[in-house]
């Protein structure tokens, strides 16, 4: 009787999750769960992996566990995701994402997954507006402020965009609530966010640093119109480029304000506390051109940053380094380089995907992008350049990208003293 049980189990599993039973197929649809017949409810699970091999320069002075090492080449897991989410009822909408970032081999073991958004949704009307609250990306500023990282265009997101990645908020998630929506062709979301303890954040002597005192409630806005297809809102993460699926021509205009955000020492050694406040415009075109399957993708963005006086940040994606040894150095060890700071900048990316079926049933999509910002910390101004192409083994599914990028050197007092390059080629394997 028991060995009964266990077998009548068995087959009704069999029934629910093997896809050849006709009950499967009636429950699993588009890689989806349905929760009614109709499939409008349902649940979604998805992953996708971007292991990056590089072979780079180092800055000056770079040094990992106190050795220092001018060059070298890494393996790294650069991004790693698995997202659920669903359309529970007609207006309840519920999103989580797990995973880890910059997975390398001077990081912690065992201690990155973590939780990158986790927040759940409700349609007062089901196209124009939304509420939700949660940890979430419904940041504000820019298009790829809220970057959906499986369909970049390039080997990485324009980082610069995403402004206080891991200072108040946790990889660019924030605790928030938010309103979203669309009227008519114009796409909207706004947000009202509750940053994270700021840590390790001394006030500088005239040079503005993010404040460790209670922060005030911070405010993001994104607003675009979508002039040809539409974009869904579903998530608040952004196509790169659609590798010609559709046809976007979106301009779009946002900001970020969080009042006291900043501090520093004046001459006479007393704090002062100022606004931070971030204005952006942008333009994204993404077509298909010709009959062949051929496609062109274009964005455009022109930021200002007020961080307060002076403020400048490094950012350097993975970095093989833990330390430096050159005290005259800005950028400190590995591959880090002035990303953030008070300032204009100017972005560009550009990219054009071959027809189809180019090497057998793959074809290429090379690009090209540049960072040029003029930040008041720096004499010279700043110019990150990539450059690569994306072999497109199944579109997003399966993409090998080799990219060169180029990065440039500051001392201390702003002058630029070089540059440096580095090598990078990377896998994707995406489920979505």
């Amino acid at each position: 009787m028991k060995n009964l049980k266990y077998a009548l189990a068995f087959l009704g599993l069999s029934a629910i999750i093997l896809p050849e039973s006709a009950q499967a197929q009636e429950f699993f649809k588009d890689r989806k769960l349905y929760l009614n017949e109709d499939g409008s409810n349902y649940v979604k699970f998805t992953f996708m992996t971007q292991a990056w091999l590089r072979s780079m320069d180092y800055n000056p002075g770079t040094t990992i566990n106190g050795v220092e090492k001018n060059s070298g080449t890494d393996i790294g897991i650069r991004r790693y995701r698995v997202q659920m989410y669903g359309q529970l009822t007609d207006r309840v909408f519920a999103y989580s994402q797990f995973g880890e970032n910059n997975f390398n081999t001077i990081s912690e073991r065992k201690l990155g997954f973590f939780v990158h958004d986790a927040y759940g949704e409700y349609a007062v009307d089901k196209t124009k507006l939304s509420i939700g609250i949660g940890l979430s990306g419904w940041s504000g500023l820019s298009r790829f402020s809220s970057p959906s990282v499986g369909s970049i265009l390039g080997i990485d997101a324009p980082l610069f965009l995403q402004t206080t990645n891991d200072v108040n908020d946790q990889f660019l998630r924030k605790l928030s609530v938010f309103v979203k929506g669309k009227l008519g062709k114009l796409d909207y979301r706004l947000q009202m966010a509750d940053p994270l303890e700021v840590k390790n954040s001394p006030p500088g002597l005239n040079e503005a640093t993010f404040s460790t005192d209670p922060s005030e409630m911070q405010w993001n806005g994104y607003f675009q119109y979508q002039f040809f297809d539409q974009e869904s809102n579903m998530t608040p993460y952004l196509t790169g480029t659609y590798q010609g699926k559709k046809k976007v021509f979106n301009i779009g205009v946002g900001f970020i304000y969080q009042k006291d955000a900043m501090w520093m020492l004046n001459n006479t050694g007393s704090v002062e506390k100022s606004d931070m406040v971030h204005f952006a415009a942008d333009v994204f075109y993404d077509a298909p051109i010709g009959t062949g399957g051929q496609a062109v993708s274009f964005y455009g963005n022109v930021t200002s940053y007020d961080f307060g006086k002076s403020y400048i940040r490094n950012g350097g994606a993975m970095n093989p380094a833990n330390g430096s040894n050159n005290p005259v150095m800005l950028n400190g060890g590995g591959n880090s380089f002035p990303m953030y700071g008070t300032g204009t900048v100017i972005y560009a990316q550009a990219g054009y995907k071959f027809k189809d079926n180019l090497i057998g049933q793959t074809t290429l999509m090379p690009y090209v992008s540049l960072q040029h910002a003029d930040y008041d910390r720096l004499n010279d101004a700043m110019n990150f350049f990539d450059a690569g192409v994306n072999w497109l083994l199944d579109g997003n599914v399966s993409k090998f990208t080799i990219a060169y990028q180029n990065r440039p050197i500051y001392n201390l007092g702003g002058e630029k003293t070089g540059t440096k390059g580095a090598i990078i080629a990377q896998y994707q394997v995406l489920f979505n």
